[in-house]
Formats: structure tokens, C-alpha cells, sequence
């Protein structure tokens, strides 16, 4: 996800937290090319045809007469099924760099191959989108009320208009959940889940779910935090909404935990720190947010920053939290942790 002063409060809240605030008040306040050949990671379709149907995360059940072959789809959510065998035809949300490249959340994607809607926040280009003739438009969805992710709230009954959705949640849930959702999705719109990249993928990432328990059950004294940087703030995310945090948690890491008081500001899912307060809580290793839409560590120059023992010990590391739902794209982010507490000393 990825700033006018009015925007920024609940942007950076979304991005620090990895999704909505979950409130409609804070919803409404509120907008590096990996280079791999094509068929990197795909699997072959499965050439299904006949009538189609998915029941979704809202409860509600989209039914076809034939497996939507117009996908229109929030970028991240394109970029899972990419690696599932389906090309979407739209996308809408961070897809390219400002220098043009692919956006981390674009994946393995070739995002020249793809109509992008909008970029940012609150772009969706709704006459692209009729072009499309969609079938279906599929995102993901961050409260527990059904709002679309990166649809705007202003254009969404315009949007709705066109063609039926498909939401998958990824809100107070571990990663396994949502990662077999959208699975069973990619399943039911024609793709090969017996091909080798396929299978591979998914034990590749129970391996590596395997190593982070093991990594964390073995540092149990090691205390990691996951934070987001913005200009004026920084953000501690909290473990119970966010679904790689809670899944990390649930295999033994030890994380920094704000209290339930100081994460209310940002709807239970972080807590605002100013740079001169960034020293609250300690920890021995740092994840940190590297959606574009962040500033970088590397970026970072605030001295408090630089004086924090994680810091100066190198014990830093990315944090996807709006992770790609497919197996392949979410062994790194385990292995990646694992890796870290494997290496890490304990400096807090």
C-alpha cells in the first residue's frame, strides 16, 4: 500500500498496521522488479470450464455460468494467482515504482501484461475497469465488516455495478488461513494444484514453518518487533489482527506486544511512536514494513533511530504484511525470520 497531512494518520496506520483500521471513521479520514522469466513458478491450467461459483470470506456466494475469464484483481491478489497459473486482466493498487519497476506487492507479475486501474490509494479508474468487461474483481479485505481492499468507498456501488466480487479475508487470522483460501480460489478458476512448482511451494513452506518453530523455540529470550516508518512517526504493530504476526506468534516468536490502550488510537492494530520515543520498547530484532509506501531502513536518519541496539548490531530485517497468498511467495517470510533468530544476539 503505498500524502496530504490529512491523509497520512490513517495511510501510514494502515500500511504500519498492514491493513484497515478496521474502522470506518479511520477508512474514510484516509490511497523491485524481480526480473524472473514468465513461467517461473507457474502452474499449468487445468482447462476447467462449465458453470462456476465461490463462496467468499463475506459469506457471499458468486455463481457463473463459466469460470470468469476476465479477472480483475487488487495487485497482490493477482500476483498469488500468477504464481497459481492465472493471468488477471486488471489490477488495481501498488503495481509499479515510481521509477516504473514492479512494486514488491506486484510479485513475480509481468505489470506491463496488465491494465493497472490505480496505483495508490483511492485511484481506480472506473471507465479502464468497464473496458475490461470484467467477470469478476477479487481483493482481500482487512475488517471484519467486508470492505473491500483498495476498492473506494466512493466509486464502490459504481464498481459493484459491473461485476460481482470475491473477498478474502485477512483480518484476525493466522497466514495458513487465508494462504488455503485463496488456494481453493485458484483451484476453482482452472488452476493445476498437482503441478510441481505447485506442490513444491507448499512443502517448501511447511519446511519452513518447521524451521521458524524450531529457530524460535530454540531464542525464546530473543525479542523481535514489527514496526513501519513514516516522516513524522513510527509504528509498533501489534500480533492479533495482523495474519503473518499472529501466525509467526503462534510458532513461538517472542514479540514486542503494545498494550491494548496504546494501540486503540490505531484500532488495535499498532501503536504511534514519535522518532524521539522510537526507544520504548526494546527489542533484539527489528522487522520492518517494505512496501514502497514506507521509508526503508537504508532511508531512515533519524538518530534515534541509529542509536537502537537492533540497529546497531545489524539485527534489522523486511516485514511483508500484505503478504502475496500464495506458498512460494510465503516461505521467505519464514525463512527470512527464522534465518535471524537463528544469527541473533541478544543486544536489548
Amino acid at each position: 500500500m503505498s500524502h496530504a497531512r490529512a491523509t497520512h494518520f490513517t495511510r501510514r496506520g494502515l500500511l504500519a498496521a498492514g491493513g484497515a483500521l478496521g474502522l470506518g471513521a479511520a477508512l474514510a479520514a484516509c490511497g523491485d522488479d524481480k526480473g524472473k522469466d514468465a513461467d517461473s513458478g507457474k502452474a499449468a491450467k487445468s482447462g476447467k470450464s462449465g458453470p462456476w461459483s465461490f463462496k467468499d470470506d463475506r459469506g457471499t456466494t458468486v455463481k457463473l455460468d463459466k469460470v470468469p475469464a476476465n479477472i480483475v484483481a487488487f495487485t497482490g491478489v493477482g500476483a498469488a494467482l500468477y504464481d497459481y497459473g492465472i493471468q488477471v486482466k486488471g489490477v488495481f493498487g501498488p503495481t509499479k515504482t515510481t521509477a516504473g519497476k514492479a512494486d514488491v506487492q506486484a510479485g513475480d507479475m509481468d505489470v506491463s501484461k496488465v491494465t493497472v486501474l490505480g496505483n495508490t490509494w483511492g485511484q481506480f479508474n472506473i471507465e479502464k475497469y468497464a473496458a475490461l468487461a470484467p467477470d469478476v474483481l477479487i481483493t482481500t479485505m482487512f475488517d471484519a465488516t467486508g470492505t473491500l481492499w483498495y476498492v473506494p468507498d466512493e466509486s464502490k456501488k459504481k464498481i459493484a455495478q459491473l461485476a460481482p466480487s470475491v473477498g478474502i479475508s485477512v483480518y484476525d487470522r493466522q497466514l495458513t488461513q487465508p494462504l488455503q483460501r485463496m488456494w481453493e480460489l485458484a483451484e476453482s478458476l482452472g488452476a493445476d494444484m498437482k503441478a510441481a512448482a505447485v506442490t513444491d511451494a507448499k512443502k517448501r513452506f511447511e519446511d519452513a514453518a518447521a524451521r521458524l518453530r524450531a529457530a524460535a523455540k530454540a531464542k525464546p529470550g530473543i525479542k523481535v518487533m514489527a514496526g513501519s516508518a513514516s516522516d513524522q512517526l513510527f509504528y509498533v504493530s501489534g500480533t492479533n489482527l495482523s495474519i503473518d504476526l499472529e501466525y509467526f506468534k503462534a510458532l513461538g516468536v517472542n514479540f514486542v506486544e503494545p498494550p491494548e490502550s496504546a494501540k486503540k488510537q490505531g484500532g488495535g492494530w499498532y501503536e504511534s511512536l514519535s522518532w524521539e520515543n522510537v526507544d520504548k520498547y526494546q527489542a533484539d530484532i527489528i522487522m520492518m514494513d517494505d512496501r514502497s509506501s514506507a521509508i526503508q531502513p537504508a532511508d531512515i536518519t533519524k538518530a534515534t533511530w541509529k542509536k537502537l541496539p537492533a540497529v546497531k548490531a545489524g539485527q534489522v530485517i523486511a516485514r511483508s504484511p500484505e503478504p502475496i497468498l500464495s506458498y512460494d511467495k510465503c516461505v521467505p517470510l519464514l525463512t527470512n525470520l527464522a534465518e535471524a533468530l537463528e544469527k541473533a544476539k541478544k543486544v536489548s
